[in-house]
């Protein structure tokens, strides 16, 4: 039986608020725009380009398949006006949370369970966003794309905020909004949760604790279904282990 449920890590971009079709993908594209570059992405174009994680790799690669010259040097330099242009729509108070979120924020915090962020994002504009929309004195572990080597769905982010917090993954749940981030959480050895957006709803979940349409649906998430959730995925795990130290899985 694992341990009861001490923490819970969250994602940012689409699991937090709904920031990237309103939020990057403007941004991104005022910074085309600042640099002369005649690229403007629509909503179904910036779904496509979602497959690739990390904006300033996004941008390399359309302005690369575009044939672009100097793509990558270019992309550098959108990059980070873009950040810069993201940041001020958060400071901004721009960028809000998704619908019952911030519910759930407070139910796990009177639980006594601790929140954390894991996010490859960029932390100029992580910090404050996570500030706005959670409160900064919530949060416990805040690890983003600045602390780590490889961008999701490699672990590392995650394995980083288990760090931070001082607890095993089979005493966390993560709650994701992409398969990408699905993938990088249970490479860690994390529970997940799903709550889908616009952009991923029609991904391949296999392997989450549960696949939610949104945080205040008929049965809105809170701490309880958190820990039931966890607690369910765990047993389940245990069972497929013992079944095959057994021999009666193949």
């Amino acid at each position: 039986m694992p341990p009861s449920l001490r923490a819970v890590i969250f994602d940012v971009d689409g699991t937090l608020a709904d920031t990237e079709r309103d939020g990057h993908r403007p941004a991104f594209n005022a910074a085309f725009a600042r640099h002369g570059v005649d690229v403007e992405w629509d909503v179904a174009a910036y779904g496509r380009l979602l497959g690739i994680t990390g904006g300033r790799r996004r941008i390399a690669a359309d302005l690369r398949a575009r044939g672009i010259d100097g793509a990558d040097e270019l992309a550098d330099g959108v990059h980070r006006t873009k950040t810069t242009l993201f940041r001020t729509m958060v400071t901004a108070g721009e960028i809000t949370a998704r619908p019952g979120l911030p519910e759930l924020a407070a139910d796990l915090a009177a639980a006594g369970i601790r929140l954390a962020v894991a996010t490859t994002g960029r932390r100029s504009w992580v910090e404050p966003l996570v500030g706005r929309l959670l409160g900064r004195d919530s949060v416990a572990v805040v690890v983003t794309g600045d602390d780590v080597a490889e961008l999701k769905p490699d672990p590392e982010v995650y394995v980083r905020a288990l760090a931070g917090l001082g607890v095993p993954a089979c005493a966390a749940l993560a709650v994701e909004d992409s398969e990408v981030g699905l993938r990088a959480a249970t490479g860690a050895g994390l529970a997940t949760v799903v709550v889908t957006n616009g952009y991923t709803a029609g991904q391949d979940f296999t392997g989450a604790a549960a696949v939610l349409t949104a945080y205040d649906g008929p049965v809105p998430l809170d701490a309880g279904q958190c820990r039931a959730a966890h607690r369910v995925w765990w047993a389940a795990r245990s069972n497929e282990e013992e079944l095959t130290s057994k021999g009666e899985l193949t």
